[in-house]
């Protein structure tokens, strides 16, 4: 560390200086046996270690947290709307399941996508296209009086929103200090914000410009969709239910509001590691400079810090490992098109690289599956399901949307709970994921064995609390297990295979709603219980070990 701040000197040093200086560094003995990158990569994350969490630190923080907000925002919204939609446009039980069907197939695309494109285009245009993209559908979506313009609109909202989780924790990790990254999992408090800020809105609007009292007519039946009652008899038409319009609307405002934020009012600066892998040197040490100057500080890593590692003296200590990883670095600049093809698809074998990465990718993949299965068809029908509890019990529509609010504001203490797992010895990241998926499951069973207002309140808190507290852990953890040149795929991968689940799972639950009302809560559970299991079974080595 002391050779970093003396680095600061190089350029005004003399001759003699600048090689016991260039000394210093390259027999750092932290250094012993890493790449060229990683070298670089440590003197970054020793920089932004120097700062601690200064100001620019808790914007990145603040407004990546945004970006969790909008996940959950949405997909809280198209359960709480969807009986209204229903109602209105008169689609059947089954059919519901295409309402988040379309929803989940533009989340796996925009996971794939937005996550393979953040290691390639960089990080700064994708923390900003999907916000924009995710604004403009979801303004719109208020508008379509046909449940096939929805569902259109509704995928295209979620081809924004999909690429917000790979995106935020891979930007949040690569600039926060090496000891706060608890803040990544600290990051899904945004999430149960966002389904709070939902409920809160729909709350507002939804039993208030309902079709009737409630979705109820005078005669105190449900008002059916006016297609499917003669010309003339009350039925459920646009202009007497705007309530879900009128979410709609709001939420599309409040993600242009953040796409404002992020664009206009912060300036967000590139991914050094990025630019470095990128061999982009200068950019990298140009942004290391922005960022202490935006934080009251000077930075100490010049281009002469980097020169030191690649001075034909520096061979000392790199045991001959002191190249560009997978040929990236300022070697790529002038390769040709083909070549770089090349280099960008060798990079996607870091995910298998021997037996271990090989063994956690796969582990990750199935539990990203199973946590989308469970938490995707318990987003999606347990408000229904609590509907439909709360009628048999005779609990009034409004009543059950402050139950929503309730039950999703316990969803804050579960990822703080999270957040503190990281720095609880002999537990951390791995026993706080097992211990919380699993109470996850046992909450989903449990539900389906009760029917008071009460207990269906309690168990409901119980389920999020947990589901909050494991998918805090999960999302944190998951940008740590690999370095930054694959980072934002290896997220990005891991979240479309998820989401990917998340389709077929509500089309499956559909079926079973119809047929019996907890059937959703096994599937759900069971799928859960995979994930305990997957999380049991990964490499302990790769929980908390340091980022490049």
């Amino acid at each position: 560390m002391a050779a970093l701040k003396e680095a600061g000197g190089f350029l005004g040093a003399s001759s003699e200086g600048k090689r016991s200086m260039y000394h210093d560094i390259v027999n750092d003995p932290e250094m012993e046996g890493l790449t060229l990158y990683e070298k670089k990569a440590l003197l970054v994350n020793r920089e932004l270690d120097s700062h601690g969490m200064g100001k620019y630190q808790w914007y990145i923080f603040f407004l990546c947290g945004m970006g969790y907000m909008i996940d959950l925002l949405y997909a809280q919204a198209f359960g709480l709307v969807e009986p209204a939609l229903k109602q209105e446009l008169g689609f059947s039980t089954e059919e519901s399941g295409n309402l988040f069907s379309s929803f989940s197939a533009g989340l796996c695309a925009g996971a794939f996508v937005w996550g393979v494109l953040v290691d390639i285009i960089g990080r700064q245009y994708a923390f900003n296209l999907t916000v924009l993209i995710t604004s403009i559908f979801g303004l719109c979506l208020g508008s379509p009086s046909n449940y096939d313009g929805i569902l259109v609109l509704t995928a295209f909202v979620g081809f924004g929103v999909g690429g917000n989780i790979p995106i935020d924790t891979t930007i949040t990790l690569e600039f926060i200090p090496q000891n706060r990254r608890f803040l990544l999992a600290l990051l899904s408090v945004f999430q149960p914000i966002g389904v709070v800020v939902s409920s809160g809105i729909a709350y507002g609007f939804v039993p208030k410009y309902a079709c009737g009292a409630g979705g109820y007519g005078a005669d105190g039946e449900l008002l059916q969709a006016c297609s499917q009652v003669a010309a003339g008899q009350p039925c459920c038409d646009k202009a007497s239910n705007m309530g879900w319009r009128y979410l709609m609307f709001t939420l599309g405002a409040i993600c242009l509001f953040v796409f404002f934020l992020r664009y206009v009012v912060f300036r967000f600066q590139e991914s050094p590691k990025y630019l470095l892998y990128r061999g982009k040197d200068e950019k990298a040490v140009k942004v290391l400079h922005n960022i202490a100057k935006f934080n009251g500080r000077q930075s100490a890593v010049t281009m002469a810090v980097f020169d030191a590692l690649t001075d034909e003296d520096s061979s000392v200590g790199s045991g001959g490992t002191g190249r560009p990883i997978l040929g990236a670095g300022s070697a790529q600049l002038n390769r040709s098109f083909g070549e770089k093809v090349k280099i960008e698809l060798a990079r996607y074998k870091l995910l298998f690289a021997n037996a271990a990465i090989a063994r956690l990718t796969i582990l990750i993949w199935i539990t990203y599956m199973f946590d989308y299965w469970g938490f995707s068809i318990a987003g999606s029908f347990l408000p229904q399901i609590l509907l439909d509890k709360g009628r048999q019990i005779e609990v009034s529509t409004a009543t059950t949307y402050r139950n929503y609010v309730i039950i999703y504001i316990c969803g804050i203490p579960g990822v703080l709970l999270g957040a503190l797992m990281y720095g609880v010895p002999l537990v951390g990241r791995q026993w706080g994921m097992v211990f919380s998926s699993a109470m996850m499951g046992v909450s989903l069973f449990v539900f389906s064995a009760i029917n008071t207002q009460a207990s269906n309140i309690g168990i409901n808190i119980m389920e999020y609390f947990f589901q909050s507290m494991f998918n805090a852990i999960l999302y944190g953890w998951t940008p740590e297990a690999y370095p930054a040149p694959i980072r934002g795929t290896a997220c990005g991968v891991a979240s479309f295979w998820g989401r990917l689940f998340s389709i077929v799972s509500p089309l499956i639950a559909a079926h079973l709603l119809a047929k019996n009302t907890n059937g959703p809560l096994y599937l759900a559970g069971s799928g859960v219980f995979v994930c305990t299991i997957c999380i049991a079974l990964m490499p302990r080595k790769y929980m908390g070990a340091k980022s490049y």
